[in-house]
């Protein structure tokens, strides 16, 4: 009780520095020198007899790791207190005998039902305070100090028994973290966290303006604590108050891998929720981590190349690094509308996509289909019998491309002149008063993305907050609805130092607090911008805008400095907007800023883009045919480029100049792509 004791009064307050030695490391610094494949591999579901043969089975298809254990604590300790991992160091040991190096996943996902039965406080609280069952996953509280200490235990044991295995490269903690708790310690935990955050209820009171609706406290017990919409200062700082008992949660079971692992074994988690997620900020929750990987998913239908192709670089972003996709769709899932296989060669094109946009490791979910559970339909490599599935030899094919091309691709990673900023703050405040239903922030992003990428073989897309802006020639906040001070302050500096800063609407709305701004938008810097909005419009119906159209969301703007310039008006509109100016921008310093109103068509906001990527003397990528996506990555003196062919078609690509193909050999001036075609090669 005392080791709960302790560890509780150190959670209440967790949530701030990164773990010993474990910082942001700046875009360039690379974590490898190859290229690694594999899959999640499940032995604890099968006879030891046959593990050999999975192994035989992913060395032959190309196979360099594998990941283990995230699941299998119900194996692992049996019983409270009684442990058996020599099973788990076995597999690990065969698994180098095929020379197959292994990432460790902690089993913190799924307690055992021994822990659940004994211990309800284990158990996670709904919001309307009922409890999760046992038989899923995900069932267990973050704040429980009790559930803490049993995942140290259990960890530390595993990284005593592996964490000196040769093969063993790293550490995944847990799987896709996603739900919070509403028990009594979770409740404890916020109230300290509001404590130590405000000081005293006069500066809660103030920052969330609760005099609106007589919601004024008196005592700290009286906040509320659920997932209800309510106040929307209170919502922002609920949200702030769960990341931090994530990265508290996470923090004790590294803290326990670094006590005993070798320092050369990574740790890293594998966020899922098709990477926009956002009941957590993600930012924070990666900064102990060596670096970021995420689940790679398409569901129904088939690959959306921009969409998926943002989401890596939103991974990337997190960290500002390369990352891993720890799991990947073998052709079809089990849990979408409509689970529907892959188009023959789209298997190969999204890794080949991940590794463009600067991922170093693709394992596939999952190796091998179990005979029974919630995921018994989900595709894999291997059937139940142990023999290949026929998405296997894509696979294969997949291994021996990567074997050829890592001697040039390792120690690269993609450099990019233009940057999106992404900040979960703004998403939040925007998403409690979303004002127009059809306003879907990840679609505002992507419309920005779009032009952008079809113009470069790389984009970055960064935290609003700390991200360094000086090496970009432009900088795009589609959402930047929430500004600090400080951030305010970093965005007018990179303006005034040379750079192009373009905001979408809404931007500089509300301060931290999730409060209007007292300036109109945008805010802090309306005076910077020589303009502000006047009004904003939910739309019924699309509006008339520059040559085309704007549609959902549409603002007044008027301009207060001489040197403001319009860049486009309002044709016919509402009759509020009609002739008003939707964009303006304005030379400052050696840079500029740039207002764009509404939410403007494909063909517009093209035209825009263009404009600024002349005005910021961004340098394009050569052109392409319609359907192909262009990647590149830098490093070790080596610019290496990946087209792939997303469309139905083959493409013919002309280079601008000679290009080794790494893939098929020679040098080349033009590549013939086929359906799902895909060229590596290096300029």
């Amino acid at each position: 009780m005392k080791r709960i004791l302790s560890c509780l009064a150190a959670a209440l307050l967790a949530g701030g520095s990164p773990a010993a030695g474990q910082t942001d490391a700046p875009p360039g610094q690379q974590q490898f020198k190859r290229l690694w494949l594999g899959s999640a591999w499940y032995p604890e579901q099968w006879p030891e007899a046959r593990w050999e043969e999975d192994l035989r089975l992913m060395k032959a298809h190309g196979a360099n790791v594998v990941r283990i254990g995230e699941y299998g604590w119900a194996r692992m300790e049996p019983a409270e207190g009684q442990y058996d991992l020599d099973w788990l160091v076995r597999a690990v040991r065969l698994a180098a005998k095929y020379d197959i190096n292994v990432v460790i996943g902690t089993p913190s996902d799924t307690p055992p039902a021994w822990m659940t039965a004994k211990y309800p406080d284990v158990v996670q609280i709904r919001s309307d305070g009922t409890p999760v069952a046992h038989g899923m996953r995900r069932h267990f509280s973050i704040s429980s100090q009790r559930y803490r200490m049993f995942c140290r235990e259990i960890v530390g044991r595993m990284a005593q028994a592996l964490g000196k295995e040769p093969n063993v490269i790293g550490w995944q903690i847990g799987n896709e973290p996603i739900d919070e708790s509403y028990d009594p310690e979770a409740r404890a935990a916020w109230v300290a966290w509001l404590k130590q955050r405000y000081g005293t209820l006069d500066k809660l009171n103030e920052a969330w303006t609760t005099q609106y609706w007589s919601q004024a406290y008196s005592a700290w017990e009286q906040v509320p604590f659920s997932s209800d919409k309510a106040n929307p200062g209170w919502m922002l700082e609920m949200r702030r108050f769960i990341t931090a008992q994530w990265v508290a949660f996470h923090r004790n079971q590294l803290d326990a891998i670094r006590a005993h692992a070798a320092p050369k074994q990574f740790i890293t988690i594998n966020f899922g929720g098709l990477g926009w997620a956002n009941r957590f900020d993600r930012y924070a929750a990666n900064r102990d981590l060596d670096f970021t990987s995420w689940d790679n998913y398409v569901g129904s239908g088939h690959l959306k190349p921009f969409r998926n192709g943002a989401t890596h670089d939103l991974v990337r972003g997190w960290k500002r690094k390369n990352f891993w996709v720890m799991e990947i769709q073998p052709g079809y899932v089990n849990w979408a509308g409509v689970s529907n296989m892959l188009h023959p060669g789209e298997t190969r094109a999204m890794a080949w996509q991940a590794i463009g946009h600067g991922s170093d490791g693709i394992l596939y979910w999952q190796w091998r289909n179990a005979r029974n559970g919630q995921e018994t339909m989900h595709g894999a490599l291997v059937g139940q019998d142990g023999t290949p599935l026929p998405v296997y030899a894509e696979v294969a094919q997949i291994g021996r491309e990567m074997a050829r091309a890592t001697p040039v691709i390792a120690g690269t990673h993609p450099v990019a002149q233009v940057a999106l900023l992404q900040d979960y703050a703004s998403r939040w405040a925007i998403d409690f008063q979303l004002h127009h239903k059809d306003y879907d922030q990840i679609e505002v992003l992507l419309d920005y993305y779009e032009p952008l990428k079809r113009a470069l073989g790389a984009v970055d897309i960064v935290e609003a907050e700390g991200a360094p802006l000086a090496g970009y020639k432009l900088v795009v906040a589609p959402s930047l609805n929430v500004i600090t001070e400080a951030t305010a302050k970093r965005l007018a500096d990179y303006v005034r130092g040379g750079g192009h800063l373009i905001l979408g609407p809404r931007s500089g709305m509300k301060d931290e607090y999730n409060r209007l701004q007292m300036q109109r938008q945008p805010g802090l810097l309306a005076e910077l911008l020589g303009g502000r909005v006047e009004q904003y419009y939910a739309l019924l119906e699309p509006v008339a805008v520059g040559s085309g159209t704007a549609s959902v969301w549409a603002e007044q703007l008027s301009v207060s400095a001489k040197d403001a310039e319009v860049l486009l008006s309002y044709g016919k509109a509402n009759g509020w907007l009609d002739g008003k100016p939707a964009a303006i921008s304005r030379k400052v310093g050696k840079g500029r800023i740039t207002y764009i109103g509404a939410l403007i068509d494909d063909a517009v906001m093209k035209g825009l883009i263009d404009v600024a990527l002349a005005g910021a003397k961004v340098e394009r990528d050569f052109a392409l045919p319609e359907d192909v996506e262009l990647m590149t990555r830098e490093g070790q003196g080596r610019r290496v480029v990946i087209l792939i062919n997303h469309g139905t078609q083959a493409r013919t690509v002309a280079l601008p100049a000679a290009m080794r193909d790494v893939l098929g050999g020679g040098s080349v001036r033009s590549v013939e792509l086929k359906e799902e075609g895909v060229a590596v090669l290096q300029r």
